[in-house]
């Protein structure tokens, strides 16, 4: 391959910033927002100010909770940057997120205990196929050398890490950085430009290591490179900044930028690598497998505001948009812009057009969804990006509103958020409860907090019902008889049950072996609907499967019979056959899959059996380098916040997939606490 010309590139961007959490993204994006002038002066985490983290929850918890988009300038560009939040309960906020931008720069720190949460962050943007640079955050706190850091960090990426700079130390502290590139030295200052100085004589040799080093590495895609550093040329700067652009933009390198961003330092050189090497917009449309026809618009979040409606956060992949414009989702769905919105946080700026590669928000547009492609006009968008399925809930809570007049008010309430975090499940279920899934404790504590902060909804949570059920053991064959006289017509039914247990699984089967008209037909689903009556709340209250009832005898009144007689006669013979066939609960089991770090895959396996685990077996997890997957059964009430023990014995990245698989006979001291529970709650 020849040397290629990269060129800076204009327009628009959108840039991510992801990593760990607790690895300072949000400071980051505050960084960059002061060093371009976007904010005055730079604000902390904890001063619970900053342009990131502005929802209440966000602030209490000291944490980012949602996506946060930043327009700005920089010499003369505009840039986005989209603060994506570092938890794994919160990581999904990302999704929509990539799928349109144009890079990610991944916040780490050298702390090995965060490499398996880095794992994933790299798997995500490996999935996305989104170029990405590395910067190496909080070097002015690490005694480790920045190469020694990079051998930590590389098993979580599948690309190579291309260290662009290497710091310079003055009694052990880190006090600036030397460009490779450049081959120029920077000395650091407190929230403000750095200062130019020659490459310290100390210095000196190992710059000249770790130059070539890089030029090696960056020589693997360009011919003419190799043969200039096999020749002992000096290659000429251009090129090597075309070559760190190109490799960068094909995913053959990760390059690495060192800093801090909580002091401001190397965020300068940050902006300019972003400017130089970043995509733009018409290459993000071609990695997407989009065409430039027409226009196109990624919707990347939803936000309901509390007095302007719905905003759309979305990405102008192709074309320009007016306010009052027209949009169709690739779906058919339609509506018209009323207001266009630059972003700075939760701060709004209205424009009256967007131009390809903006990043913006669109006011009202009722029926467009996180995800959607859509197009300015009345015809459909030319191509649509796939949307990522949503990852599957780990943990549940059911709610109630505290106020009972609040409960439709609760339910339109949890719709919004749940458009504004298509990850949260909710599941109305016949038993009265309002249950809410998602991907962790701290996820739905969010939730809850935001119906209180943001609909002003006080909700009570609690543990989700377990679908019990019970069966029969044994047969048993009881007549039932249902009279009644209370003056002119009366009742009467009469009817006999054989009833014998089905295997596991097989449901309910009702026959009949009447003869002679002992019953007459036009009664007989009478009967059987008088014994599934009866079988919605079984002997313990939960529903009774896995059994066969057959009516083999009975007698009848000309005159006072009735549909209504026979379902009764039914449902008392039932009623006093149950003892006699030896209920017994059966609760759900399921296959649990859980995902873990080999490192912690002895403490994962010693959770599960405190839980009435049966573990299965663990094997390497697939395509997955230092990671474990372990298979077990587990009773479903035994899942419940499984998820919060496995997080904190894997720092925090641990998760599994439940599927049902059988019901299993509950005996002993969990049958009688579980029967008990159901009897209070009836009482």
């Amino acid at each position: 391959m020849g040397n290629r010309a990269g060129g800076r590139r204009t327009g628009p961007k959108c840039i991510a910033i992801v990593g760990p959490f607790a690895s300072g993204k949000t400071t980051l994006l505050e960084a960059l927002l002061a060093r371009t002038g976007a904010i005055q002066r730079q604000a902390t985490v904890t001063s619970g100010s900053t342009v990131g983290d502005a929802s209440p929850e966000a602030r209490a918890h000291q944490m980012s909770v949602e996506a946060t988009f930043a327009t700005t300038e920089f010499m003369g560009e505009s840039m986005t940057f989209v603060d994506c939040p570092g938890s794994i309960e919160f990581a999904h906020e990302a999704d929509p997120v990539l799928a349109a931008c144009d890079l990610a720069i991944v916040v780490a720190e050298p702390d090995p205990k965060k490499i398996p949460a880095l794992q994933l962050i790299m798997r995500r943007l490996d999935e996305a196929g989104l170029p990405r640079m590395l910067f190496l955050n909080k070097v002015d706190k690490s005694a480790e050398g920045v190469r020694d850091t990079l051998k930590m960090l590389q098993p979580a990426s599948s690309a190579p890490l291309l260290l662009r700079q290497i710091p310079i130390r003055k009694n052990g502290i880190v006090v600036g950085a030397i460009d490779l590139a450049l081959e120029r030295a920077y000395v650091w200052r407190e929230h403000a430009e750095s200062e130019i100085a020659p490459i310290p004589d100390d210095d000196r040799a190992r710059e000249v290591e770790a130059r070539f080093s890089m030029l090696e590495r960056l020589a693997d895609h360009d011919d003419v490179l190799m043969e200039q550093l096999l020749e002992e040329i000096d290659p000429p700067r251009a090129e090597i900044f075309d070559d760190l652009a190109a490799d960068l933009r094909g995913g053959a390198v990760v390059p690495v930028l060192i800093g801090s961003a909580e002091h401001g330092n190397g965020i300068l050189r940050l902006l300019k690598a972003i400017r130089h090497d970043a995509p733009d917009v018409s290459e993000t449309r071609s990695r997407l497998g989009l065409g430039s026809e027409g226009s196109l618009l990624q919707v990347m979040k939803t936000i309901h505001t509390p007095h302007g409606g719905k905003l759309s956060v979305v990405r102008l992949l192709a074309g320009a948009v007016a306010d009052g414009a027209d949009v169709t989702a690739s779906g058919g769905r339609t509506g018209r812009i009323s207001g266009l919105y630059r972003l700075l946080g939760r701060d709004q700026a209205k424009m009256a057009s967007a131009e390809e590669g903006a990043t913006v928000a669109l006011g009202k547009l009722d029926d467009l969804r996180t995800g959607d492609t859509a197009a300015a006009g009345k015809s459909l968008p030319p191509g649509a990006l796939r949307p990522q399925p949503a990852p599957e809930p780990v943990y549940a809570l059911a709610l109630r509103p505290k106020d009972r007049k609040d409960e439709v008010k609760m339910s339109v309430a949890l719709h919004r958020i749940a458009e504004e975090d298509p990850s949260l499940s909710i599941d109305h279920r016949d038993t009265g409860e309002t249950v809410i899934s998602g991907h962790g404790e701290m996820h739905l504590r969010v939730t809850v907090e935001r119906l209180d902060s943001k609909y002003q909804i006080v909700a009570e949570t609690g543990r989700p019902g377990v679908p019990y059920a019970e069966t029969i053991r044994k047969a048993a064959t009881q007549r039932g008889r249902y009279r009644k006289q209370s003056g002119g017509h009366g009742q009467f039914g009469d009817v006999v049950l054989e009833i014998r247990p089905l295997p596991r699984g097989a449901g309910f089967e009702f026959t009949d072996t009447i003869a002679g008209g002992v019953v007459p037909k036009q009664y007989i689903p009478s009967v059987e609907a008088g014994v599934r009556e009866f079988l919605r709340s079984g002997s313990f209250g939960f529903p009774l499967v896995d059994l066969a009832v057959n009516l083999s005898d009975g007698s009848f009144h000309a005159v006072d019979s009735s549909d209504m007689a026979f379902q009764m006669a039914a449902r008392l013979a039932m009623r006093e056959a149950i003892s006699s066939c030896s209920p017994v609960i059966l609760e759900p089991v399921m296959r649990i899959e859980v995902f873990t770090p080999s490192e912690a895959t002895a403490r994962v396996t010693a959770i599960l059996p405190q839980r009435r685990g049966q573990i299965l077996g663990f094997d390497a997890r697939p395509g997955w380098d230092g990671w474990d997957v372990v298979e077990a059964m587990m009773p479903q009430a035994e899942i419940g916040d499984l998820i919060v023990e496995l997080r904190s014995a894997t720092a925090g990245v641990a998760t599994y997939r439940a599927t049902f698989d059988h019901m299993a006979e509950l005996t002993g001291r969990q049958a009688e606490e579980v029967a008990s529970a159901r009897a209070s709650k009836a009482a």
